[in-house]
């Protein structure tokens, strides 16, 4: 049984806005289940669905999207005088991850953090980076093209073949409401193209990757915490079963699959970087030589990491926390088959798990649903009652799109139809941000 420091707190900080982000719930219900004292500091913290679980002990307004180093350590230093004595800082996207790596030695004072060298976050969540980084250590990435012009962009395109997959060196950086994903599947030259004429809007470079197509048992994923001597404790290896969107995005329904090849290259990598702290990779079979590809490196939780609690009920979240407070990380069971589901991404996957083995399956080492547990039901309906809404203002949205409305007669500008042209592009702008976000 583990047995956690209850007298140290901890701070989850996410700044990208997205209600749906069922990690941090995880994180929450993880360390609040221990008996830890749980705050976050959110975007979204006062109409998300995680302010409605038990075990959530106070929320704190985060920094916006795209805040300053000085707003970000100015707001956590604000709320660590509000919780009053030193808190495990626990980053849940990479803008938090990435700024916490930047303001550790600032935060040194008020937070208890894994002695991570500076600048290495940044440096692996960069995907430019990352691809040199790959080639050094060893380990198998997809050829990756940096182009300096549209002309160079359309020999890439050329180089590679078609499709493509073009990604933002630093995704955290794209602007919400502009219309651009962090990773587009692009099918010519010429889109290819148009998206890098829009670098200096996306914030950061291009680079164009080969395409590995996808199919059953090709996409893995990798979580770990590495403690404070460089040894990687907790997590494993999972095998994504359906993703949402399909076959490119975050993990619906994921499987504890231990693989020693992949597990062995993991700890190279790791070992090589001197890593220190949480960490979720993302690989992606390559057809061709059967390798494990690396495609992306999360410096901070996974949103499925609860998949990976282990026989004693160690996640990477617990290990951290652990690990600050001194405390022993035990060796536990894996628990290979295990489950885990998020119900709004893969609902009939969620009600045939409830059906064959009722609510009570989500406690038990079979499999973990993401939002519903019996001992706190109330994420669970809040979740179901906004990712209705979510639902039903896309279809509308699709539906105004489909239909083309009617030209209205000229009228003055500073009208009342002016005021609506103006809503409606507002409007426009949420929606863009919402799809941005919920598409993680």
């Amino acid at each position: 049984m583990l047995t956690l420091d209850t007298r140290v707190p901890a701070v989850l900080l996410r700044i990208d806005r997205n209600p749906f982000h069922h990690g941090t719930l995880g994180a929450v219900r993880s360390l609040g289940r221990a008996g830890v004292e749980v705050h976050v500091a959110a975007a979204d913290s006062g109409w998300s669905p995680v302010s409605r679980s038990r075990y959530l002990h106070e929320t704190h307004p985060a920094p916006p999207p795209g805040a300053s180093l000085g707003e970000i350590s100015a707001e956590l230093r604000r709320i660590s005088r509000r919780v009053a004595r030193p808190a495990v800082l626990i980053p849940m996207d990479d803008a938090g991850a990435l700024a916490i790596g930047h303001l550790q030695k600032e935060l040194a004072d008020f937070y208890l953090l894994p002695d991570q060298a500076s600048g290495l976050a940044e440096r692996v969540a960069d995907k430019a980076t990352l691809a040199e980084m790959c080639e050094t250590v060893g380990i198998p990435h997809p050829v990756t093209l940096l182009p300096e012009s549209t002309a160079q962009t359309a020999v890439a395109v050329r180089q590679l073949g078609l499709p493509v997959v073009a990604k933002w060196s630093r995704p955290w950086l794209v602007p919400g409401g502009a219309g651009l994903r962090s990773t587009v599947l692009v099918r010519s030259a010429g889109e290819a193209q148009e998206l890098y004429r829009r670098s200096g809007e996306a914030g950061s470079r291009l680079l164009l990757q080969a395409f590995l197509p996808d199919g059953p048992g090709r996409d893995w994923f990798a979580h770990g915490y590495v403690d404070r001597t460089g040894v990687v404790r907790g997590g494993g290896s999972g095998r994504k079963h359906r993703s949402w969107p399909r076959s490119a995005g975050l993990t619906a329904v994921g499987r504890w699959t231990p693989d020693p090849d992949l597990k062995a290259r993991t700890e190279r990598l790791i070992g090589t970087l001197g890593y220190r702290g949480i960490f979720d990779l993302d690989f992606r079979v390559d057809s061709a030589t059967g390798e494990h590809c690396l495609l992306d490196f999360n410096p901070r939780p996974g949103a499925q990491f609860r998949l990976f609690a282990d026989g004693a009920d160690l996640d990477v979240v617990r290990a951290l926390h652990l690990d600050m407070t001194h405390r022993p990380l035990p060796s536990a069971a894996v628990l290979s088959g295990r489950a885990f589901v998020v119900e709004n991404y893969a609902p009939l996957t969620a009600l045939r798990a409830l059906l064959t083995a009722g609510p009570a399956a989500t406690a038990t080492h079979r499999r973990e649903l993401a939002w519903l547990a019996r001992d706190d039901l109330a994420p669970a309906f809040a979740m179901g009652v906004l990712w209705c809404r979510h639902v039903t203002r896309r279809l509308l949205g699709r539906l105004r799109r489909a239909v083309p409305p009617e030209a209205p007669p000229r009228e003055p500008e500073g009208t009342c139809a002016e005021d609506a042209r103006i809503e409606d592009a507002r409007i426009g702008d949420a929606r863009i941000d919402d799809e941005r976000a919920s598409s993680r």
